[in-house]
């Protein structure tokens, strides 16, 4: 029975000048994709991102993944080394060219990309006769990855690493901004995340030619010429400018959102940490988490739907972690390595909401109903 106002796990949350920046676009009548909020957008995030980026603004994260493997190369019939405990975002690019994911499990320090099997994953396919040609990392619910251990792999071994930082924007390893670290770093802005621009994303490279190329073929790879030409295959991927102009406004208060996410998940750990068979994802030395989602991890799969079924049951969106891609369907007879943790974590993993506009008595009315259920 629904008893009070749904709390959402991760709602947009607008600032002040949002609307303003959009009226923008609307009164120079600059509505269509490019113009001044999507430079102005770029520019924010390079100037956040720092690292001497370059970023191009699209239509989402996905977008991004997919111009991100097309720049590197990956065509069909190509390995691509994905992480497993991830959106299936992650990895469906990979079949839009053609080529094939091979899904690598995780390590239990940060829950994502293990490098043992990373570099399992490359010497086997390798000893076959096929060398992989990119790696695609996740930054899992906004806790960085083992960016050393893995970019050395990638270094070792000559593959280029694409940092999938969706659900990372704000989060930092050893100093350093996600979607600065990988070969090319993705951004999204969905409305879960945790600042949007309704639907949208963003490729971030430190090479000026691959925004440049980007841009290019995510504006249906038109060629220099006065009338309509095109050599290569192109895409509808530019962001619009009235989604950049959201956008603007949403970086002004990126740097609240993070604190207001961390602020979630401490209240959460500070009141739930005590209970035996509840535990937390901890943040190892060097490493910071936007904490875009607050995760738990219960004793059992009973545990766990008993207290999702709970907060559902009062209109609460809670999600269990996301289930590993070797385990879904659309990729049964992918080759992948695995180890049991990503399963695991799947099984027995539990998302809080999370959203930065959530107030104490919602996070209250959460913890009531945990307490209750437990």
């Amino acid at each position: 029975m629904v008893t009070a106002t749904k709390i959402w796990l991760s709602s947009p949350h607008m600032g002040s000048n949002e609307q303003a920046y959009v009226q923008e676009a609307f009164d120079s009548n600059w509505v269509a994709p490019l113009g001044p909020n999507v430079n102005l957008f770029e520019k924010a995030l390079e100037d956040y991102v720092q690292e001497d980026v370059h970023v191009a603004a699209l239509s989402s994260g996905t977008a991004a993944i997919h111009l991100a493997l097309e720049l590197l190369g990956v065509t069909s019939g190509d390995l691509v080394l994905c992480q497993s405990f991830t959106f299936s975002a992650s990895a469906n690019p990979i079949l839009y060219l053609g080529a094939q994911p091979v899904f690598i499990d995780s390590e239990e320090k940060t829950w994502n990309m293990s490098p043992e099997l990373l570099e399992k994953a490359i010497l086997d396919c390798s000893a076959k006769g096929k060398k992989p040609k990119a790696i695609v990392a996740v930054h899992l619910y906004g806790m960085p990855y083992m960016a050393d251990e893995i970019t050395a792999i990638g270094k070792k071994y000559n593959i280029p690493i694409i940092e999938d930082s969706a659900e990372a924007l704000g989060s930092k390893y050893k100093g350093k901004n996600c979607s600065s670290l990988g070969d090319l770093g993705i951004l999204s802005f969905n409305g879960n995340k945790i600042i949007t621009t309704s639907g949208g994303g963003a490729l971030v490279s430190k090479n000026l030619e691959h925004k440049q190329r980007a841009v290019f073929l995510a504006t249906q790879a038109r060629d220099n010429a006065p009338h309509y030409q095109h050599s290569v295959v192109g895409y509808n991927y530019r962001m619009s400018n009235v989604l950049a102009g959201i956008g603007r406004g949403q970086m002004e208060v990126l740097e609240e959102r993070v604190k207001a996410r961390r602020a979630n998940h401490e209240f959460y750990k500070q009141h739930l940490e005590h209970i035996s068979g509840i535990t937390f994802l901890a943040e190892p030395e060097g490493f910071f988490s936007n904490r875009w989602l607050s995760c738990i991890l219960l004793p059992d799969y009973e545990t766990r739907e008993k207290i999702r079924l709970a907060l559902l049951e009062d209109d609460i969106e809670s999600r269990p972690l996301w289930k590993p891609m070797h385990m879904q369907p659309v990729f049964e007879a992918n080759l992948s390595y695995t180890n049991g943790v990503s399963e695991n974590l799947f099984e027995r993993g539990l998302c809080l909401p999370s959203g930065s506009n959530l107030v104490e008595e919602d996070l209250k009315r959460i913890l009531a109903l945990i307490l209750k259920t437990i």
